[in-house]
């Protein structure tokens, strides 16, 4: 495993930890996120041992977001490349991700965060993309952020720059869960072992469908997941698996294939 200095990356246990090591704030500068890009590339290549990836950070805020320095003339266009870069990693990940946030997850730190499949966080979250009140906008969330909570509510975020905190950002579908910080770490490892116990075929070939489906009419996504689920799903050996172990009455013992 590489050595990072502004991240840290540790797979367990059916999980792969990538948590952003820049406190208090997390600020994301050039160079840690070029470290996320490579780890984010040892996800793409693991193994179907690895089923989930949880993206988290150390300090008190999750990321209040990209460094400001980095966009002046003479950086903007690598700062760019290197915080798309990942983006397009995540877009390209089979398995589920969740980012675990706390503190403040603003500006490229919220992108981060909504760009996961799925987000828990603490009851103590401020949430947002400030980043018109610098008159420049965010380019993840004006592409992501509609077809998550909506265009409306995508205007509002986006236009006021203002910080939700959890109990909205719950409301309007922007996280999945709040859990109170005391007991954040212990709720995270219990969320993570839904997902680790799951074959990992299935978690793959049901995010495909997932993701090829979104934002089609009804019958054409109907046909989407159709298609996937005769042709993907169940040729595969845990289909199989599952289906026995359910009827033989025993737990099922994944090929993870």
């Amino acid at each position: 495993m590489s050595d990072y200095k502004f991240i840290t990356y540790e797979e367990k246990d059916g999980a792969a930890y990538l948590t952003i090591n820049r406190p208090p704030l997390n600020w994301l500068d050039i160079a840690t996120m070029a470290e996320m890009n490579q780890a984010l590339d040892t996800v793409l290549t693991a193994g179907p041992e690895i089923k989930v990836l949880v993206i988290k950070a150390n300090g008190k805020a999750f990321s209040v977001g990209v460094d400001v320095s980095d966009h002046s003339e003479d950086k903007v266009d690598l700062m760019i490349s290197t915080f798309h870069g990942i983006f397009r990693r995540l877009d390209r990940i089979e398995i589920p991700t969740i980012a675990a946030v706390h503190g403040a997850v603003l500006g490229g730190g919220c992108e981060v965060a909504l760009f996961c499949d799925m987000v828990l966080a603490t009851d103590r979250i401020k949430i947002g993309q400030p980043e018109i009140k610098l008159a420049v906008f965010p380019p993840i969330a004006v592409a992501a952020l509609p077809n998550i909570v909506g265009p409306k509510k995508a205007y509002e975020i986006i236009l006021g720059g203002e910080a939700l905190r959890a109990d909205a950002a719950l409301a309007c579908g922007l996280i999945n869960k709040v859990v109170a910080v005391d007991d954040f770490a212990s709720e995270l490892d219990k969320f993570v072992k839904i997902f680790t116990a799951i074959s990992s075929s299935a978690l793959k070939s049901t995010k495909r469908a997932l993701k090829a489906a979104s934002g089609k009419p009804f019958s054409a996504a109907l046909d989407i997941a159709e298609g996937a689920y005769l042709n993907d799903c169940m040729r595969n050996v845990d289909a199989r698996e599952g289906i026995n172990s359910f009827l033989e009455e025993r737990k099922p013992v994944w090929k993870n294939k």
